[in-house]
């Protein structure tokens, strides 16, 4: 009799558990895209500052990325009881430390290099937990994450291109650099697959054209240093994919 009733209990309580346990991985997935995209901008957003010292606004969009950060940390903290998650935190959550302390100094190269590793360890962070945590994306779903990460490339290629002209111009930043152009390239083409209506189709299509106009600066860094305009650029590109991304939420 106890064991039909402990039988008749789980039967009842399962689903619950699975729906809880399938919210809190949709949480840490979200988080982790978070944290990939905050890995990049906060490094892309010092490398500028560090050239261009003057641009307060950029070191007040470091202090929000931090904060940021810091609130990402705490709701897959709250969300997990996996230990390795766990583990994986208190790394990022020492790299975030790091980079606030650096962030209050004044710009200069040791730290530009220092937050560009840091950059790496949060982005390897994020990665290891989101592969820890599975959920079963719809197709609108898959598209979202698209777009977000084709936000995080936007980020990552804009680092790289900062950073080669900013005394660090070595073989592995010259790679994270090609590799993250042809990541865009892929995702692009993933966009173009999707048949949009006619009133978003048109921002798919400014997106491809205003890339490819990007991509020929950026493919000639080492001849073209422009990173104030590409600031800007990468920005309006970035509005872009947020109204896809919004389209595809509200068509979910």
């Amino acid at each position: 009799m106890k064991k039909s009733l402990h039988i008749l209990i789980i039967f009842i309580f399962l689903p619950l558990l699975l729906q809880s346990a399938t919210r809190s991985d949709i949480k840490i997935i979200e988080a982790s895209e978070d944290i990939r995209y905050l890995s990049q901008k906060i490094a892309k957003d010092y490398l500028f500052y560090y050239k261009y010292p003057e641009q307060y606004k950029v070191k007040k969009a470091l202090i929000t990325s931090l904060n940021d950060l810091a609130e990402d940390l705490r709701m897959i903290a709250s969300a997990t009881e996996d230990v390795d998650t766990k583990s994986i935190l208190e790394f990022l959550s020492y790299s975030k430390g790091e980079i606030s302390d650096m962030v209050s100094q004044e710009p200069n190269e040791e730290n530009a290099a220092l937050i560009l590793d840091h950059s790496e360890t949060l982005l390897e962070g994020a990665d290891s937990i989101e592969n820890m945590h599975t959920y079963d994306f719809s197709s609108e779903e898959k598209m979202i994450m698209l777009t977000k990460r084709f936000e995080y490339l936007m980020q990552r290629v804009l680092k790289y291109y900062i950073a080669l002209n900013s005394g660090f111009k070595n073989p592995t930043n010259k790679n994270y650099f090609k590799e993250s152009i042809t990541k865009i390239e892929f995702n692009i083409s993933e966009l173009t697959k999707y048949q949009y209506p006619s009133d978003i189709k048109e921002l798919q299509t400014n997106l491809i054209s205003y890339w490819q106009t990007n991509r020929e600066f950026l493919k000639n860094e080492d001849k073209i240093f422009i990173p104030k305009l590409m600031f800007i650029s990468i920005s309006y590109l970035e509005d872009i994919i947020s109204k896809l991304e919004l389209y595809h939420n509200k068509n979910q």
